[in-house]
C-alpha cells in the first residue's frame, strides 16, 4: 500500500508558483524591479519555495530583493500560466503591496545578486519594460487594487 502511495505521489503533476507584490507611490506608479537572472522588468516578488506558502515567498522575496520589511494585503491577482518559457505550467500571485512613501523606498538597498534596480512607472512606461504577459497581470492588478476585487488570469487575460 505505501509503494503504491509513493508511485502516485510521484506522478502528480508539478507546477511553479511565483508569488509577487504590487506597490503604488502617492501618484498611482508602481515599482518594477530589474532582476539580474532575466533581461526583463518585473514586480518585486519571485519563486514560492517548496513548503512555503505563496504569502511568505512575496515577504520573503521584498525582504531580499529590496532589503524591505513590509506587510502586504489581499490577493489581487491569481494568473495561470501555461507552458512556453519553461516546460511546465505555472501560477502567479500578485498581493496588494500598498502604498510606499519616500519614507520607505529611501530604505531600499539593492542585493547586488539579485537586482540591477528599481524604478517606478506609471501604466504606459509599465507596458513598455514588462513582457506582454506581465504587463497584462500587472494592468489587471492594478485594475484590482483600484475596484477592491480579485481578478482570476490565464496568461494574463481574463477568463469569462
Amino acid at each position: 500500500m505505501e509503494a503504491e502511495r509513493a508511485d502516485l505521489i510521484t506522478e502528480l503533476p508539478v507546477k511553479r508558483m511565483g508569488a509577487g507584490a504590487l506597490f503604488v507611490d502617492y501618484v498611482g506608479r508602481v515599482l518594477l524591479v530589474e532582476p539580474t537572472y532575466t533581461d526583463h522588468w518585473e514586480l518585486p516578488g519571485g519563486l514560492v519555495e517548496a513548503g512555503e506558502s505563496p504569502r511568505a515567498a512575496v515577504l520573503r522575496e521584498i525582504g531580499e530583493e529590496l532589503d524591505l520589511t513590509v506587510p502586504v494585503g489581499r490577493l489581487l491577482v491569481v494568473d495561470w500560466v501555461p507552458p512556453g518559457r519553461y516546460p511546465n505550467d505555472g501560477v502567479m500571485l500578485v498581493y496588494d503591496g500598498g502604498f510606499l512613501g519616500v519614507d520607505r523606498t529611501a530604505g531600499i538597498t539593492l542585493r547586488s545578486e539579485e537586482l540591477r534596480g528599481w524604478l517606478w512607472c506609471d501604466a504606459e512606461e509599465a507596458a513598455q519594460r514588462l513582457p506582454d504577459v506581465l504587463a497584462r497581470r500587472v494592468a489587471a492588478a492594478r485594475r484590482a487594487r483600484a475596484e477592491g476585487t480579485t481578478v482570476y488570469l490565464e496568461d494574463g487575460r481574463p477568463v469569462p
